[in-house]
């Protein structure tokens, strides 16, 4: 094959695949609209809960697994229920804890090769699916009067960020974000303190307000109640 005709089909790949990829992108936008319909008329309905995050890889015997169970269980006696990724782990333990107190059990489901599964746990009409990531985030932070970090991976991180980067531009209100377990997240904020904020002064110190660190449940749920109290409403709005 000569040189130049070598080129022209290889220039006529190429365009039929960005074509196609354009033409997926195009479809793909019903899709994606069709996640928001169903998360908002869902959700809509399901009262003041707080988002629970943390890894599905954490098992049953795992001292953060029955903290999270813990946590949830008594969100619900304070007439909060909990919002979480849905699958097993640290998410299972959640929506164990608010099932256990009769209160609402939200699962955001989100579609993976590995780990991610429905938990047994979850309201059958409050269970979602989710194709993708940031509609399911988009669900997470609008829906919930708090946000409760337990150990996790990357999934974890970007949740917790994603909240204080909506709450520290100011696109939602200021609501609790609670890092449960200091042991775990000690090293991550010595980092934001010492590197964000003192060294390349990327963050204000007021940022550093965003966040509490605590280690029992306890001062999870009195965090979350005493600030509604301070703003002279209760979480059932």
């Amino acid at each position: 094959m000569v040189p130049n005709e070598d080129k022209k089909i290889r220039e006529k790949l190429k365009q039929k695949t960005w074509n196609e990829i354009k033409t997926n992108d195009s479809w793909a936008i019903f899709k994606i609209m069709a996640e928001f319909v169903d998360g908002y008329e869902k959700l809509s309905k399901i009262g003041p809960c707080v988002s629970v995050y943390g890894s599905a890889r954490t098992k049953p015997e795992d001292k953060y697994y029955q903290l999270a169970e813990d946590i949830s269980y008594k969100l619900t006696q304070h007439g909060y229920g909990v919002i979480t990724g849905g699958g097993p782990g640290i998410m299972e333990a959640g929506n164990k804890g608010a099932h256990r107190g009769g209160g609402v059990s939200v699962g955001l489901n989100i579609e993976l090769p590995f780990e991610q599964h429905d938990n047994p746990y979850i309201d059958k009409d409050k269970s979602l699916d989710f194709d993708y990531f940031f509609v399911r985030k988009v669900m997470f932070v609008k829906y919930a009067q708090a946000f409760v970090a337990l150990p996790g991976g990357f999934g974890t991180l970007d949740e917790l960020f994603e909240a204080l980067t909506l709450i520290q531009t100011k696109k939602i209100g200021k609501f609790p974000i609670i890092m449960v377990g200091s042991e775990f997240w000690s090293g991550l904020m010595d980092w934001i303190k010492s590197s964000l904020h003192k060294e390349h002064q990327n963050i204000s110190e007021k940022d550093l307000n965003l966040f509490t660190i605590v280690d029992s449940a306890d001062e999870v749920v009195e965090i979350i109640d005493n600030f509604y109290a301070k703003h002279h409403f209760s979480p059932n709005f």
